[in-house]
């Protein structure tokens, strides 16, 4: 099928998901950007693996703080709730030095979700997401200082990132209260995203605004699009204990098609929300043969992190991420330290930024080998968005991010100085 007529298929069916979701499903309760953070006893809704709010849950199986802002597009039906928002944005993106580059893109993702209970105490919920990253071509994005997956099959990526599949999630999950804070549940996806790190970074409050990768991705997001994952895990009060079996290659240069193998990677990982402003959580991973074009090289990887959102208002919030991820290498350990943070005061303004220092061994080899010597480098963006509302669902949104790279000296001769810079303009399309 050509590439015109999949965009063409999508565009329709995504068109009539929201339409439907937007009219009730025929005089449905439409719920829009809701705080849902009642207790269940308080009449909010509760999540999909547990009786905590709704508010708790970010990408695949992870948590985000009880505070955090639950925006999107809600109908019910008499057995089903659903949900489903979208975030477009057109970005140009320049890059500085003789390592960088220039190119207009389009990102972002669509997501919709339907859950219903199944009697006693059960739950089952069905899940989508997809992206329209593959449109901007296997060369992927600029970024400097980012790294990672091939986008062709033939060479790996450095100082660009790879676009996102078009399909980035499709789960089903099934969860079985086992009294009134207990509960265990099962969460399978292809793709889906196994228990290891936070939300995934376009899911964070405290960043998702920016259409910036970070260049700390393949340490704490790589896994969030896994072509094959099984995670099992037990919910006991603000406690979540989960461990995934999972295909560990990445995605390969083919973005519009649906994987498979062998689920031959483990994950598991603690989180704990210790109060409604704040989620943790520490994670493991074993991952087999993760890279295309390092097939026989295995990774260890640490994560741990700390997320605090504060409401301000009834759809404001300041969100705040530190994040800390490690990966092995062939002499020890690479690590990535992240700081990220978003205000967003009110429904027309959302300024953020992010603070990066990574410990990385791709961004300088010698040709026909996939790994060098391991460099510590840094990034700090700072952006903002106006958003403009067009309906009560829709807003148009106009932003832009400076960002300032730190080199050490071996490296600066070849990106034309020790601070080179990069920078992006964006419009956006919400609806949620």
């Amino acid at each position: 099928m050509k590439t015109a007529d999949r965009i063409t298929r999508l565009a329709r069916a995504l068109a009539g998901a929201l339409s439907l979701a937007m009219a009730g499903l025929g005089g449905a309760a439409s719920l829009a950007d809701e705080r849902d953070d009642a207790p269940p006893a308080g009449g909010g809704m509760t999540g999909a693996y547990g009786t905590y709010p709704l508010t708790r849950e970010a990408s695949g199986t992870s948590w985000q703080p009880d505070d955090s802002l639950h925006a999107g597009l809600h109908a019910m039906t008499d057995e089903w709730m659903l949900m489903g928002h979208a975030r477009l944005n057109g970005v140009y993106d320049w890059q500085q030095g003789p390592r960088g580059d220039e190119k207009a893109f389009v990102s972002g993702m669509l997501m919709g979700s339907a859950r219903r209970g199944l009697g006693e105490g059960n739950t089952l919920q069905l899940r989508a997401m997809l992206s329209p990253d593959p449109l901007m071509g296997k060369s992927g994005l600029p970024l400097l200082l980012g790294s990672g997956e091939t986008a062709d099959g033939r060479t790996p990526l450095v100082d660009r990132q790879h676009p996102h599949d078009l399909v980035m999630e499709l789960s089903v999950s099934d969860a079985q209260q086992l009294g009134a804070r207990d509960a265990v549940f099962v969460y399978a996806g292809l793709p889906g995203e196994p228990a290891f790190g936070p939300p995934a970074f376009m899911h964070r409050l405290s960043i998702e605004d920016s259409p910036e990768p970070p260049i700390s991705h393949h340490w704490l997001d790589s896994t969030h699009i896994t072509y094959g994952v099984v995670t099992a895990g037990w919910v006991h009060a603000d406690w979540k204990l989960e461990a995934s079996r999972f295909r560990g290659r990445e995605p390969d240069q083919f973005r519009y098609n649906l994987e498979s193998g062998r689920l031959d990677s483990t994950a598991a990982r603690l989180s704990w929300n210790p109060a409604p402003a704040w989620s943790l959580q520490v994670s493991w991973a074993g991952v087999t043969s993760p890279e295309q074009l390092a097939p026989d090289e295995n990774q260890r990887k640490w994560s741990a992190s700390a997320i605090y959102t504060r409401p301000l208002g009834a759809a404001g919030y300041w969100s705040t991420t530190v994040a800390l991820g490690r990966r092995s290498a062939e002499h020890g350990w690479l690590d990535a330290y992240v700081l990220e943070s978003a205000l967003h005061p009110d429904p027309r303004w959302t300024v953020f930024a992010r603070a990066e220092r990574v410990a990385n061994n791709e961004l300088l080899t010698t040709p026909g080998e996939s790994h060098g010597p391991a460099y510590t480098v840094g990034k700090v963006s700072l952006g903002a968005v106006r958003d403009f509302p067009i309906t009560e669902h829709v807003a148009l949104g106009l932003g832009a991010l400076y960002a300032l790279n730190r080199l050490p000296a071996p490296l600066a001769a070849s990106y034309g100085g020790t601070t080179p810079a990069g920078a992006m303009v964006f419009v956006r399309l919400k609806v949620e």
